[in-house]
């Protein structure tokens, strides 16, 4: 049993609904309980409220029976094609990981690419977090999911 988390995973998954409607749900926050399978709510810190670098915002999540909560950063936004976030380093964890959505317009949709790098973690914790956490060991088929669920709540089909 391998005790470590992926420094970076990256997926990418067709959906059948047009690039502006997968941004107005990804694009906030609010809504990522709709389509993940790990955070289960998000809400915005004071002084935020729309995506724009430095906004920050909460998310509560869940895997198995752990439960936690990050706070995150927006740090790049590219309205209706790119999306990034990182976790803020803070708590136990010390963690740092970045995110990043980019939505490409296709001929029936739009492809919805996403990645993650794990840009600092304390060994110790990574090890407590792969054994305590062990979907984050590879978490492709998990994110690919949360990009299908995404792509029908923006069709407007229920997730």
């Amino acid at each position: 049993m391998s005790l470590r988390i992926p420094p970076s995973v990256a997926v990418s998954v067709d959906v059948e609904a047009p690039p502006g409607a997968v941004w107005a749900v990804l694009a906030d926050p609010t809504r990522v309980g709709e389509w993940s399978g790990e955070c289960v709510r998000a809400a915005w810190l004071p002084g935020s409220s729309q995506v724009a670098p430095g906004a920050r915002f909460r998310g509560w999540n869940r895997s198995g029976w752990s439960r936690w909560a990050r706070t995150c950063e927006v740090t790049e936004v590219d309205p209706g094609r790119l999306l990034a976030w990182c976790t803020v380093p803070g708590g136990p964890y010390r963690d740092r990981t970045q995110w990043r959505v980019t939505l490409t317009p296709t001929a029936t949709g739009t492809r919805v690419e996403q990645r993650y790098d794990l840009t600092g973690m304390p060994a110790a914790i990574e090890r407590v977090a792969a054994l305590l956490l062990p979907a984050h060991r590879d978490r492709t088929a998990g994110l690919r999911a949360d990009l299908e669920r995404l792509g029908r709540v923006a069709a407007g089909v229920p997730a």
